[in-house]
């Protein structure tokens, strides 16, 4: 099972690098907030675009690591069409996922993003993966200084 999981983590990681979802600048955003993690040099920037508490459309530019890319990729699949708490909520839950705060987490509610889970393994791997929800958290919370996973 673990091995599977593993191979199913490396494809997705490897697709979502090569071919970033909602990789784009988005014009006529609501939210727009900076990340950036120096350890290991991702830089990105988040586009939210709001309808009441409905996140109608997510986009980022940047650049980074492929567990970074991967990340955010499958974060602003995932996002689109959720309600600001519901993803406040997904936060949290991949949160403690990658950090390995809670290990009764059920892979099964993460949906895609549980192909993630396995960077708890490698400490300087987790701020990579988390670049990006801690700048949702941010573009969220309407915060408009840039963030920095240091």
């Amino acid at each position: 099972m673990f091995e599977d999981l593993r191979d199913l983590y490396q494809e997705v990681i490897f697709d979502h690098n090569r071919n970033p979802r909602n990789f784009r600048i988005m014009e006529n955003a609501d939210r727009k907030v900076e990340g950036f993690n120096p350890l290991c040099g991702d830089r990105l920037t988040l586009f939210l675009k709001l309808n009441g508490d409905v996140i109608e459309d997510a986009s980022f530019q940047g650049s980074g690591c492929a567990i970074s890319t991967a990340s955010v990729s499958l974060m602003t699949e995932i996002i689109k069409g959720k309600t600001v708490d519901e993803a406040e909520q997904l936060f949290e839950t991949f949160h403690k996922m990658t950090t390995g705060k809670d290990e009764e987490i059920q892979l099964e509610a993460v949906g895609k993003l549980a192909v993630l889970a396995g960077v708890r393994e490698y400490p300087a791997r987790v701020k990579c993966a988390t670049l990006a929800w801690h700048t949702l958290d941010a573009a969220i919370k309407n915060q408009q200084e840039s963030i920095s996973t240091e």
